[in-house]
């Protein structure tokens, strides 16, 4: 237990110390340096760890000219949430399982152009393995696909659309990836790009990291992101595993 009037290592805190420097490069601005400490990592898939926005445009609108539906207003609305929660939106009378089968099918044969976001690899060999977690709205079988796809290592703890009963953005991805890491979600931070997922982070009770990958900053801002960040090179470990925390280290602009 942590002396009176000391933070506790799990105490959400929007920063533990924070310093400010001029970047080289005038436009860039001013880099703050900020160290966040937390019991658990938990991470979004596409457009955090990996990007597949060319496989999902293009599976989504094939889809979307099926149905006389607008592909850029689909791919926007799909983007972040389970796929089949689309269907239900735009569908409401059609037979949801096996319009789902049929997105989900296209997705894991299209991978062509699947790749890690920049930082990504870095960050997940840097943080111990039983410290993170990835919660994203695909299936667990079109997750794997795209991780492998982007030469990720695939995570020891992994929450899919399979796994829960609701989707982004309620919590419960993320309240049930806190969970299997052992920590409450205000011990963890939540990183993601999209609204939904930042709305699902908080609501579960998380700090969220946002990054700047899909969503313009007051889209990011107005969904309740505690920081933002241009991608994953932004942060880092800090310090090793003291068995109850983590130290990271964020540079945004």
């Amino acid at each position: 237990m942590p002396a009176e009037g000391t933070a506790s290592p799990f105490t959400p805190l929007p920063c533990v110390s924070r310093s400010r420097k001029l970047n080289a490069t005038p436009k860039l601005g001013i880099i703050e340096r900020m160290k966040i400490v937390c019991g658990g990592v938990l991470f979004d898939l596409d457009g955090v760890l990996v990007d597949s926005t060319p496989a999902v445009a293009r599976v989504w609108a094939k889809w979307a000219a099926k149905h006389g539906f607008v592909a850029e207003d689909v791919v926007r609305q799909a983007h972040g949430r389970p796929s089949i929660a689309t269907i239900r939106d735009l569908l409401p009378h059609a037979d949801h399982d096996a319009e789902n089968r049929e997105v989900e099918r296209g997705e894991i044969e299209d991978v062509e152009g699947v790749i890690p976001l920049p930082g990504a690899l870095e960050i997940l060999q840097a943080i111990p393995q039983g410290r993170w977690a990835i919660a994203t709205s695909c299936t667990r079988r079109l997750a794997e696909v795209r991780i492998r796809a982007a030469g990720l290592p695939l995570p020891k703890h992994l929450v899919t659309s399979n796994d829960v009963q609701r989707g982004k953005p309620d919590p419960e991805p993320y309240v049930k990836a806190a969970k299997i890491l052992g920590f409450v979600p205000a011990d963890c931070i939540v990183i993601e790009d999209a609204p939904a997922g930042i709305r699902a982070g908080k609501a579960a009770g998380t700090r969220v990291l946002a990054l700047r990958t899909t969503a313009p900053d007051p889209e990011l801002t107005q969904s309740g992101a505690d920081w933002i960040a241009n991608d994953l090179t932004s942060l880092r470990l800090n310090s090793p595993d003291h068995h109850d925390h983590l130290s990271l280290i964020l540079d945004r602009q």
